[in-house]
This record gives structure tokens, C-alpha cells and sequence, in this order.
């Protein structure tokens, strides 16, 4: 089982509600990146814990029956009388989500040391990423959890940068490479090393966290496809599958699904088995986690693909 640990809110999408230019209607849909990873792992057959704030309030008894029905267990939810974040999206003409966070004192950013989990054999990974990486206090428990068990289990990690939630740039690379020192496996976004490191090539950056624990990062690309990079066996990249696109919300959430879903699926979810991991499983894990994303950008909203609708490879 894989522990995802970070934020839970509603995206919430603005539509055309009519003629009149005073009236807007929205549609409000449950996420969060790292909510969406982890019923993205349910959906791809892998077990899938979340560790969160969630709110008491009416938002947050909805995110509660949300993971319930995708089978995510509630175990590690942390409750709180504080509400629930919104995140207000709007979606260009591309179909690239640009987002604006209501989220000040909300349930998901309260975590604290007090709140850290005990954690049994079931718990072979843990995941984080996002906002969360960078609010306090969850993203000082969120690192004291990964340093804590960054020997014994899998780490995983997804930048996901929101600059309108933190607009200091040096917080978010304080942050990230706190984490990225303590992860095995790294999921990042070219537009997200653009945003935290302008004036360095993004090979510069990946030979700086395979320097330290972690044994693969994989670079997404959007349409251009996605990249890895292995500390045993090189950096190779596959084109993006060819797909109608929809939008892309929910596409990063998914390909990071995929990849841990692919080792869990082959009881490969372990510090030890990622170090050695066979060059044929590598190019595996890429291909399934891009057939996955490319599944998700031709719906729309952050609706993740389920496993019957990948084939088997």
C-alpha cells in the first residue's frame, strides 16, 4: 500500500451559466494532486492510503464518500474544523488548467508533528508532492515523515509547483530539495524546473538529485512526451501518445499513479528493488505511465483511467 500524503480540496471550474454577463455557474470537482494520486492508484488495481487534514464541513464529508467509493482508505485522515481549500480553475484554449487557491487556514494545511501516523508492513511507499511540500505546518511534518522513513520505504516525490500559492521561489527549491534529498523515485514537470531553476538545464538539476538517494526521475514533457533518467542505466525519451485532447488537468497526477502502480504490480515497491531495477521494467513503467496520461488528457477534468482501460503490456 502506498501512503499519499498532501492536499485535499475541490477544483472548482468556471462555466457559462448564460446570456447574462453578471451570471457565472461553476462545477466543483474533488482533487487536490495528491487526492488525485492516490484514488488514481486505486483505480490502476494498487492499494492507496491518504494522509490529510479534511475538513468537518459539508466539502469535506463529500472528499470523505469520495475515497470511500474509489476504495482509498480513510485510516490516515486527520479531521478538522477548519474548511476546506478551493481551488478556482480556469482552462485555456490548449487545455492547460490555470489555478487560483483559496486555501488560507484550511483543513488541509494544519497537519502537525502531533498528527504524524505509526505505520505497519502494509505501508510499502509513501508519496508527496505539491502545495504541501511548502505550507506550514503540513510540510514540516510531511518532511519529518519522509526523513523518518526514507530507509525502510519507498519515497516518491512531485514537485507540482504552485506559485500562486507560495510565489517565493526559494522556498519552493528549499523545500524541494529538502525532500528530493530523502526520495528514490522523482516525478517532475519541464515546466516546473523552468519555474524553479531558469538558469539551469534540466540535466543539471536531475545529476543533482541522482547524486543523493534517489535511483530514477522522470521528466514529463506535455505534448513533447516524457523523459527518464537512471542512475544505472542512462536517460533515454518517448514521444507523447497521439490523443484528442480535452484538457490536461489530472495528466501529472495520473502519469505519477501509473509509475507507482506499475511496482506495486510487480512487487518492486522497495528502496532495494528500485536500485536495481532491470532497464526492461524501466522502459515498461514510461510507457504504461504515458498510455495513462494520455487517457486522462482526452476526458474532460482529472478523471484518471482504471486499469481494464490500459492494455497490458
Amino acid at each position: 500500500m502506498y501512503l499519499v500524503c498532501g492536499e485535499t480540496l475541490f477544483d472548482v471550474f468556471s462555466q457559462d451559466a448564460g446570456a447574462r454577463s453578471s451570471e457565472l455557474g461553476f462545477k466543483a470537482i474533488a482533487g487536490g494532486s495528491p487526492f488525485n494520486v492516490a484514488v488514481g492508484l486505486r483505480r490502476l488495481a494498487a492499494d492507496s492510503a491518504l494522509f490529510a487534514g479534511i475538513s468537518t464541513d459539508f466539502l469535506g464529508a463529500r472528499l470523505r464518500r469520495v475515497l470511500h467509493e474509489e476504495g482509498v482508505s480513510g485510516d490516515y485522515l486527520v479531521s478538522s474544523d477548519a474548511p476546506t481549500t478551493l481551488a478556482m480553475v480556469a482552462v485555456d484554449a490548449q487545455g492547460v488548467p490555470h489555478y487560483s487557491f483559496r486555501g488560507e487556514g484550511c483543513a488541509d494545511r494544519v497537519l502537525g508533528l502531533e498528527h504524524l501516523p505509526a505505520l505497519d508492513a502494509r505501508v510499502r511507499g509513501i508519496h508527496v508532492g505539491s502545495y504541501s511540500l511548502v505550507v506550514t505546518p503540513v510540510a514540516d511534518t510531511l518532511l519529518a515523515l519522509v526523513r523518518r522513513e526514507s530507509e525502510r520505504r519507498l519515497i516518491s516525490l512531485d514537485p507540482n509547483v504552485r506559485l500562486n500559492v507560495e510565489p517565493r521561489v526559494a522556498v519552493w527549491q528549499q523545500r524541494i530539495e529538502a525532500f528530493a534529498g530523502q526520495a528514490h523515485l522523482i516525478k517532475v514537470s519541464e515546466e516546473d524546473l523552468a519555474l524553479l531553476y531558469p538558469d539551469h538545464r534540466a540535466e543539471e538539476v536531475v545529476e543533482r538529485w541522482l547524486g543523493q538517494r534517489c535511483q530514477l526521475v522522470f521528466l514529463t514533457r506535455g505534448s513533447d512526451g516524457a523523459s527518464v533518467f537512471s542512475r544505472l542505466h542512462g536517460h533515454w525519451s518517448v514521444p507523447a501518445q497521439a490523443v484528442a485532447t480535452r484538457d490536461t488537468v489530472g495528466a501529472g497526477d495520473t502519469f505519477q499513479a501509473a509509475l507507482l502502480a506499475y511496482l506495486a504490480r510487480h512487487g518492486l515497491d522497495s528502496p532495494a528493488a528500485l536500485a536495481e531495477l532491470p532497464i526492461a521494467h524501466v522502459e515498461a513503467m514510461l510507457d504504461y505511465a504515458v498510455r495513462a496520461a494520455a487517457v486522462t488528457c482526452s476526458r474532460v477534468g482529472p478523471d484518471l483511467p482504471r486499469a481494464h482501460e490500459l492494455q497490458a503490456r
